[in-house]
């Protein structure tokens, strides 16, 4: 497989500020899986775009949070970000996180669509990689064709890290396919242990997130 990129920072270890997740085709299943499994304690934010049209998300999100430890909600953006809370993006907007003043926002936009897609995970994914640098860590999901190639690229020449579903727990092997192929993902992981491989980043970074002070503006 082609060799990592290069990152703009140096590799070692960097707390994770914040996670993005992008998921496609089969990502309703996936995601049900997925976040459940995360902790009350996870300590940082999460931010997902699942390929769906408007009203499906907003249903989406309620449907996950009953079944989640951590508050979900769909985003209308210009929310202020706060660690152990998940944000899905909206049907028909775009989801980044922007700085403004000494917080980290929410921001949507019905920018021209990415991949025929809106919500694309590629404006996701390059936000956090702007706003956290090496903090980010990129999540790549079940899916139909390449979004999240660029963005998982960004994430890691930031210093981030990327996290691929693996092809036999993946309805779709190709938006995590593209990121392996391309060799963007630190790690393949199966959609079962995907939760774990997440709180092993976040929990094995010397410096955070617990026992610090959340800075909404990109850390601890």
């Amino acid at each position: 497989p082609p060799s990592r990129p290069s990152r703009s920072i140096s590799d070692k270890p960097c707390r994770v500020r914040a996670i993005g997740i992008g998921v496609s085709t089969g990502g309703p299943r996936a995601l049900n899986r997925l976040v459940p499994a995360l902790p009350r304690d996870l300590g940082v934010p999460v931010f997902i775009v699942q390929h769906m049209p408007e009203l499906f998300t907003r249903y989406l999100a309620s449907g996950l949070a009953e079944k989640a430890a951590l508050p979900v909600a769909e985003a209308q953006g210009g929310e202020t970000v706060q660690p152990g809370e998940i944000w899905v993006a909206p049907g028909g907007y775009h989801l980044r996180v922007v700085r403004k003043d000494q917080r980290v926002v929410t921001k949507i936009s019905q920018d021209a669509p990415v991949h025929s897609c809106r919500p694309a995970v590629d404006p996701l994914f390059r936000s956090l990689a702007e706003v956290y640098g090496a903090g980010a860590l990129a999540v790549i999901l079940t899916g139909m064709g390449q979004d999240g190639c660029d963005g998982a690229e960004a994430v890691a020449l930031a210093g981030g890290r990327v996290l691929a579903q693996d092809r036999d727990s993946s309805v779709v092997w190709g938006m995590p396919g593209f990121v392996a192929r391309e060799g963007f993902a630190d790690e393949i992981v199966s959609i079962d242990r995907m939760a774990a491989a997440i709180m092993s980043r976040v929990r094995s970074d010397p410096r955070g997130p617990a026992g610090g002070f959340w800075d909404s503006a990109g850390g601890w």
